[in-house]
């Protein structure tokens, strides 16, 4: 028993105190860390961003869209927050106060998210401020059409005819022209039809906007019309314009196969040609030789 305190002795001496130091110190920052992160993130996450949404929802009733966007950018600035947090529990807020290593930091994120991605941002902000674009719209633009149900910070979500959530750079929005075909509660249906131009043309624009009267689901108010939008080489084009509820309340695939249909039977019972082919005169001269063997 007494030669095993010598080799005890031994063993401890040759462990490397400050090895386990360095590893406790580690352990302390990561503690420390997670702590101040965790904290953090959870009051604001509880608390701070329901009630900044909270507030804001009810100094902007009829914006939806700046209570999705401050939801969307006070959740951020908690994260932010958190990881300052986090910083300063693990022991390192002295690095905070370094304004070369913060500058050269902004640096590196504004390198490495590049034009792209900060055009996208500060787009998301002109959207969100405008009052004229909010969340539940109908729009349209080159690359397609739906109804807006959010606007974060690169992308805007928009809930197509399908049913399907697509993500639309906020670039995109901001550089091309937005269309909205609707009245903020109602959306407006376009058909284009051809008629011959022997046939009585206002029999047509009659047709047409009765056919789309026949409709329940079309409004009674603006009512259904139709005008004359151009001659064209061997036909009239006609165009038929009703309106319908919320375009997600219906389907408007439907609703436009549906008027279609009905236009073709009516068109046919009055014996109005629709379509008309494009027809061509042809003149001229023409010599056969007969060659005798």
């Amino acid at each position: 028993m007494l030669q095993l305190r010598p080799l005890a002795d031994t063993v401890v001496g040759q462990i490397d105190v400050g090895g386990l130091t360095a590893y406790e110190d580690i352990a302390s920052a990561l503690a420390g860390f997670t702590v101040g992160a965790v904290v953090v993130y959870l009051v604001g996450r509880l608390l701070v961003v329901p009630t900044v949404t909270r507030v804001v929802s009810a100094r902007n009733v009829n914006n939806p869209t700046l209570e999705t966007a401050t939801r969307t950018y006070t959740h951020a600035f908690v994260v932010v927050l958190s990881a300052l947090a986090g910083v300063i529990g693990a022991g390192y807020g002295a690095v905070l106060t370094n304004s070369a290593l913060i500058i050269a930091a902004l640096t590196i994120v504004f390198g490495v998210a590049g034009q792209e991605v900060i055009g996208a941002l500060i787009s998301g902000l002109f959207l969100v401020a405008d009052p004229d674009f909010n969340v539940g719209d109908w729009i349209s633009w080159p690359n397609g059409e739906g109804v807006v149900e959010a606007v974060d910070f690169r992308v805007t979500r928009v809930r197509t005819l399908n049913n399907e959530t697509i993500t639309v750079p906020n670039t995109e929005l901001t550089t091309n022209a937005l269309v909205r075909p609707y009245g903020r509660e109602r959306y407006r249906i376009t058909e284009r039809v051809d008629v011959a131009y022997g046939d009585d043309t206002e029999l047509a624009l009659l047709e047409l906007a009765e056919v789309a009267r026949q409709d329940d689901r079309v409004l009674e108010d603006p009512p259904p019309r139709s005008r004359i939008e151009e001659f064209g080489g061997s036909s009239i084009g006609l165009k038929a314009e009703f309106w319908v509820a919320s375009p997600m309340d219906v389907d408007l695939v439907e609703v436009r196969s549906q008027f279609r249909r009905r236009v073709k039977g009516r068109f046919d019972e009055v014996g109005l040609t629709l379509g008309p082919p494009s027809g061509r005169e042809v003149s001229g001269r023409l010599d056969v030789d007969l060659v005798g063997n």
